[in-house]
């Protein structure tokens, strides 16, 4: 899909409409794709979008730069009806805004919250949202870029990373008392290549866009590196597994920090791209329960 954002991300396949959603952050857009017929459309957004959910009545979570709300499923030429859920982090104004996140199998929301001024000790934080608990934050240390937040098929290991850091983490997940703990390394990222978005496939692999590497890694579920995919193009930087059969990798890419003579050698940069995997190879996303 020839969508060319800024910066793609927050990839998200929903298996009930067999369409593709994801958010060019940047540009403030909500971008949806429907494999079936070709159709692409894209809303423009009053915050920038850090990432997104499903809802199990079929609508949509936003998580915009400073607030979470609800939208009805989007309709192409319609405009989004929005509903404030929460103000997110309004003391520090636009030193933070939404990133990473993903539904925790439980049907919880666990999002980060990047921090936008190189503060020390970062601003970031990790939360998880719930219709029954609002706003909760999780206690893990904080982060100036959370990413690769995504689940073990169990639901209770939660794989996260800050993107200043070539590595990824996993940590125990309570969702119900939204606690962690026995935080530790999952995977070390080859030559200390930026991590960024992250999903997991049915067979426990994690898949993990790497910026500034030009690929996307799949991870097997003891951290040994398995699969290497190259993009050709942008900076790839959060991917889903979709398609009919589940047999689709879908990865985000970025515009964003690409001269013009790198982009004159790849105009297709800021697209998502699409690689066949063997059918039953993802799962259906988790969705934001009691909406």
């Amino acid at each position: 899909m020839d969508s060319r954002c800024q910066l793609g991300e927050g990839i998200v396949w929903d298996e009930r409409t067999q369409r593709l959603y994801w958010t060019d952050i940047l540009r403030s857009k909500l971008w949806m794709h429907a494999p079936a017929d070709g159709a692409t459309h894209a809303w423009d957004l009053p915050e920038a979008l850090g990432c997104l959910a499903l809802c199990d009545d079929g609508r949509l979570l936003l998580a915009l730069a400073k607030s979470i709300r609800l939208a009805d499923a989007p309709m192409p030429g319609e405009a989004l009806s929005l509903r404030m859920l929460a103000a997110l982090e309004p003391e520090h104004g636009a030193a933070t805004r939404s990133n990473d996140g993903r539904c925790d199998r439980d049907g919880n929301f666990v999002f980060g919250t990047k921090d936008e001024t190189g503060a020390v000790p970062p601003l970031g934080r990790f939360y998880q949202f719930s219709f029954a608990h609002g706003l909760r934050v999780l206690p893990l240390p904080p982060a100036a870029i959370p990413n690769s937040i995504c689940f073990s098929p169990d639901g209770r290991t939660l794989y996260y990373c800050d993107s200043m850091q070539p590595r990824i983490l996993r940590c125990d997940y309570d969702p119900d008392q939204a606690s962690i703990s026995n935080p530790r390394v999952f995977a070390e990222v080859e030559g200390g290549m930026t991590p960024d978005g992250s999903t997991v496939d049915a067979a426990g692999g994690l898949w993990n866009a790497q910026w500034d590497a030009a690929r996307v890694v799949r991870y097997a579920p003891d951290g040994r590196v398995d699969r290497i995919v190259a993009i050709a193009a942008g900076r790839p930087s959060c991917c889903a597994i979709g398609g009919t059969d589940f047999d689709t990798l879908y990865v985000t890419t970025a515009r964003e920090e690409l001269d013009g003579d790198a982009l004159a050698r790849a105009p297709h940069a800021g697209g998502v791209f699409a690689f066949r995997l063997a059918p039953g190879s993802g799962r259906a996303e988790p969705r934001l329960r009691g909406a």
